[in-house]
């Protein structure tokens, strides 16, 4: 069967392509087929395949005026992406065509970051393309004069749809494109991805059986990008060192690092926390004699900063960037040749990101070096790395949308103007995340946005909405649109304090619990820079520059996960010895010796080691199952060894393993493993920890409960973290099936605790656990348990007690003769 003909371009489009010497991919065709066609469309292509322009190419034929288009007023086009960088960079290059081709397209960008002047024009008139964040979208939603701004709206294209369809951004963005395609029944929605490994459920997600009205299912449909050059992906080893036995900053490696960025154009090194980057860019300005340009990058840094950065990017004047997931998505710099990892990657789809972003061209192959800072670290490098050579992709599951995230949304939409509950909620359900919401679930959210619920309701502050006679609903007062709007988001960071200069001259900002440590003359690292605290005052930590400081903030986010994908092969290469001969001397010695005197840990079956050391005893579990679920599980050990007389005296975790030790020893691990532990243990244990508090704090600030702004003033962490703690304390008492309580189970169990993970844990655990009682420390135990006494160490933080430690327990572990 014959292939239909591509669609015919506008003649001035064709001809800056073939000006360029560009030709239009058959990806780029389609997704122009299925716009004229009226169809939604998922694009899932390789980094460097022009996925962006696919995505606008339909707007730029729009406004071709050899193809009869008409001009247009108001919004046409919406672009939505994760990340704010992302936006700008789009930009630049969306300008490029339309100003070469001559098109009059006026485009402009829409975030936390745009002062309020240019957002109040462009609701009264708006540009051709807006491109945008979910959460300031949302904010637009909520405006009275949103019905009219969107009324003409014809496609929404969402890039980089992976980073954040899963999670609670996705469900803010999945109900605004409910709202949108209400307001404007023809709407397209279009997304953009180089790495899913399940496109039907993103398909799905986009645009769950829309029915236009006609009867006929809108479903969105999938174009495949052409495949592109394989990228060339390495791990870097010490030249004459050992590959380390603990730690996660990989500062054995600057010295070849800074060798690689004099070899290169430009290098951009990825870390995976904002402290490893200022950590990571401190070592490598020591040791640049030669003065290269270098900069850092990543969100706790002043919008100044960052622009500075990226237009500096733009321009080739790097030769490095050290960078967070801030810069990972998207950002197309085509004269980047080397991408570094530091440390674990986490994931082959995090990585193929990443290394995306060098070369960004389809036909030339990435070239990315991949740092471990420890020995499993290069196992599972070394998985990521076969993953990418096998295109085998990983990704996070959707879930139910959040609670919290509604009632969000519920005052957004109250915001905009009076509403019918039924329509309501006709519009909710037609977004995936909330299809599950009956009209007794609406209802009971709307009761927690009219009054907080009834444990609350006789607290006037928390009447946010009425429901009038006529059975409409909308505001309480009109002064709750403002308030709404200075508070509403999705991410919940810890309280934060300005760090500036004297004249006024803004840096980022520190989490307030490292900030409450300063005091005036003391000296830290931030923003590329040596400073000295000279006053804090407010919110505001008054710095001069410094000749030298130590110290260097971190802050408390969460941990990439590890994933499942990952973790599988990791435990796959473990048990095949065959395999060991492609791995470094030491790391195959490592593997060796634990073989002969313990055993390997097989796919599928839990490892569990005891042995005493210095007057204790130590009992480790190899999961594999990621930070989270080994901190939930060490928890929840500790436990039952108390309930047991076992005198537990604490445990550290990794991805990989779970390190518990006691006064007395573990004869048997299986009693402490049974999975009745998440029915009892687990949730007393979530009950009466902070766990909860902490979740409950976040989805009382998402859903509007607690409010960190007000005109003029800013609560602060400890004020909203008191507010928090004293409702959560009322409704445990009075009201425990509240919605906000809910929603706070939800998070504690799902995002923080990977109680899903924990669960197929402890159930393989009842079949496949095998336990291996040793004479002293085994040589898989060691890097969990250089651990010890340093779990308050910021991630990357290395000492010499940490390597000398190191190295006695390696000594002890890799001695083959008796004790």
């Amino acid at each position: 069967m014959s292939q239909p003909a591509p669609p015919t371009l506008p003649p001035e489009i064709q001809a800056w392509f073939d000006a360029r010497g560009w030709r239009v991919r058959r990806h780029q065709h389609d997704m122009l087929s299925k716009a004229r066609e009226g169809r939604h469309a998922l694009l899932v292509a390789d980094t460097g395949a022009g996925k962006t322009l696919a995505g606008f190419l339909p707007t730029l034929c729009d406004f071709a005026s050899s193809a009869g288009g008409a001009v247009h007023d108001g919004l046409h086009t919406l672009y939505v992406s994760p990340l704010k960088a992302l936006a700008q960079d789009v930009k630049r290059n969306l300008l490029t065509p339309i100003e070469e081709i001559g098109l009059p397209i006026k485009v402009e960008t829409r975030s936390g970051d745009t002062p309020s002047n240019r957002k109040k024009r462009q609701r009264e008139r708006p540009p051709h393309v807006l491109l945008t964040t979910p959460e300031s979208l949302s904010l637009l939603l909520s405006y009275p004069e949103s019905a009219d701004l969107f009324a003409g709206l014809k496609r929404v294209v969402i890039d980089e749809v992976h980073a954040f369809a899963t999670g609670k951004r996705g469900d803010l963005l999945a109900l605004a494109l409910a709202r949108l395609q209400a307001i404007s029944p023809e709407l397209q929605r279009v997304a953009l991805s180089a790495t899913l490994a399940n496109p039907l459920s993103f398909q799905e997600w986009l645009c769950p059986q829309l029915d236009d009205g006609t009867g006929e299912i809108r479903a969105a449909d999938l174009v495949l990008g052409e495949t592109g050059a394989a990228p060339e992906v390495e791990i870097l080893l010490p030249i004459e060192e050992r590959v380390p036995w603990g730690g996660h900053a990989g500062r054995w490696a600057v010295g070849q690092l800074y060798e690689a960025i004099k070899a290169n154009r430009t290098t951009l090194i990825f870390t995976n926390t904002r402290f490893l980057a200022e950590f990571i860019f401190q070592c490598l300005w020591e040791e640049n004699e030669d003065h290269l340009p270098i900069g850092v990058h990543h969100g706790s840094l002043s919008t100044e900063a960052r622009r500075k950065v990226e237009d500096a990017m733009a321009r080739g004047e790097l030769r490095a960037l050290v960078a967070t997931a801030s810069l990972d998505l998207g950002v197309d710099w085509g004269d980047i040749d080397l991408v570094v990892q530091m440390g674990a990657p986490k994931g082959s789809s995090r990585l193929l990101q990443r290394i995306g972003r060098a070369g960004h061209r389809l036909d030339t192959a990435s070239r990315a070096v991949l740092v471990p800072g420890n020995r499993f670290e290069f196992l599972e490098a070394m998985a990521a790395k076969d993953a990418v050579d096998e295109g085998q992709r990983d990704g996070e599951e959707f879930r139910a949308g959040g609670l919290d995230v509604l009632a969000q949304h519920v005052m957004a939409c109250a915001c905009a103007g009076p509403f019918n509950e039924d329509d309501l909620l006709s519009e909710i359900r037609s977004s995936l995340a909330y299809s599950w919401v009956d009209k007794t679930g609406l209802q009971r959210v709307l009761s927690f946005v009219e009054s907080g619920g009834y444990a609350l309701r006789a607290y006037d502050k928390f009447r946010r909405i009425v429901r009038g006679k006529d059975g409409v609903w909308r505001l309480s007062h009109p002064d709750q649109a403002q308030r709404h709007r200075m508070n509403a988001g999705i991410i919940v960071d810890s309280e934060m304090l300005m760090v500036r200069f004297k004249n006024g001259r803004k840096l980022g900002k520190v989490e307030e619990r490292f900030a409450a440590q300063l005091s005036a003359g003391d000296t830290f690292f931030f923003a590329g820079m040596s400073l000295e605290v000279e006053v804090i005052k407010d919110m505001d930590v008054v710095v001069r520059a410094a000749k030298k400081s130590a110290t260097i903030p971190s802050y408390g986010g969460l941990r990439l996960p590890l994933t499942t994908h990952l973790s599988g092969r990791v435990q796959e290469m473990l048990s095949d010895r065959a395999g060991w001969g492609r791995f470094p001397d030491d790391v195959r010695e490592w593997l060796e010796v634990q073989d002969y005197r313990s055993i390997m840990p097989a796919p599928g079956q839990l490892l569990v080691e005891s042995f005493p050391r210095a007057g204790k005893h130590y009992t480790t579990y190899y999961t594999f199952e990621g930070w989270n679920a080994n901190q939930s599980l060490g928890m929840l050990i500790t436990r039952r060894m108390e309930d047991r007389g076992l005198m537990p005296g604490g445990f550290v975790a990794n991805d990989y393993c779970l390190a518990v030790w006691g006064l007395k020893p573990v004869d048997d691990p299986k009693p402490l493993l049974s999975p009745d532990i998440l029915t009892h243990e687990f949730t007393e244990w979530v009950t009466e920890s902070h766990l909860l508090r902490r979740a409950f704090r976040e989805v009382a600030v998402i859903s509007g409960l607690v409010e960190r702004q007000h005109p003029g003033k800013r609560k602060t962490g400890k004020q909203v973290t008191f507010s928090t703690d004293l409702i959560y304390d009322v409704l445990k008492k009075y009201e425990p099936d509240h919605v906000l309580i809910e929603a706070a189970w939800a998070d504690a169990r799902a995002r923080m605790t990977d109680v899903g993970r924990l669960a197929d844990l402890l159930e393989r655990s009842q079949r496949e656990l095998v336990h291996i009682e040793l004479d002293r420390v085994s040589p898989l135990a060691v890097p969990v348990m250089t651990m010890i006494g340093r779990e308050a160490v910021p991630q990357g933080g290395v000492d010499d007690e940490l390597l000398i430690e190191a190295e006695t327990l390696a000594g002890e572990a890799m001695r083959i003769g008796p004790e």
